[in-house]
C-alpha cells in the first residue's frame, strides 16, 4: 500500500450523490462494485450528467462472512432525481471523518485506518447489528477517475469513516 495522506480527522459538509445500493456476498464484492460502477457511468452519460465525481464505494453494513450492504455512487454538483428503480439520490452526511488517502491494497488501508482509530481513541459512528457492522457513513472515494484510468492499482483512493458525535 502506498500511503499518500496520513490518517487524520477532518470536518466534512454533507454531499449529494446518486447511487446504486445492493446486498452481495463479501466474496466477489469487488466484481459487483466494478459492474455497478459501469452501470452508473452509463446511467449518468445517458442523462448528460457530465460533471460528476468522485465515484465511490459506500459500505453501509459489513459482514465479511455473509452479505454486504454496499452502494456505488457518484458525487453530483446538484441533487439529481435518480430513476426511483435502480439509481437513487442520497447524501453523505456532514460530520467529522477519520480518513486517509492510499494507492493499492484496500484491505491494508482499511486495517491501517482502523488501527489508527484504535490507537487514537477515536470512536466511529458504527454499531453491531444482527446483519453485521452498520456504519453511519463509511466509503472509499476514487480520487482517480476510473473512466480515465482502468488500472485499479493506480487509483488514489480516499478512505473515510464517520466519527461518532
Amino acid at each position: 500500500m502506498d500511503l499518500i495522506k496520513s490518517p487524520r480527522v477532518e470536518e466534512r459538509p454533507k454531499v449529494d450523490y446518486v447511487g446504486i445500493r445492493v446486498i452481495t456476498p463479501f466474496s466477489g464484492m469487488m466484481r459487483v462494485r466494478d459492474d455497478l460502477l459501469a452501470e452508473l457511468v452509463r446511467w449518468l452519460e445517458a442523462r448528460g450528467a457530465g460533471a460528476v465525481g468522485p465515484f465511490f464505494l459506500r459500505l453501509h453494513v459489513i459482514d465479511m462472512s455473509g452479505p454486504m450492504d454496499l452502494e456505488v455512487g457518484a458525487v453530483t454538483p446538484e441533487r439529481l432525481a435518480g430513476d426511483r428503480e435502480r439509481v437513487r439520490p442520497a447524501t453523505l452526511p456532514a460530520g467529522r471523518y477519520a480518513t486517509l488517502v492510499y494507492r493499492n491494497h484496500a484491505m491494508r488501508a482499511n486495517k491501517a485506518l482502523l488501527q489508527w482509530v484504535r490507537d487514537n481513541r477515536v470512536t466511529l459512528d458504527r454499531q453491531e447489528t444482527s446483519e453485521g457492522d452498520a456504519f453511519g457513513c463509511r466509503y472509499e472515494a476514487y480520487l482517480t477517475d476510473p473512466r480515465t484510468e482502468p488500472r485499479k492499482t493506480r487509483w488514489e483512493t480516499e478512505l473515510s469513516m464517520r466519527v461518532a458525535d
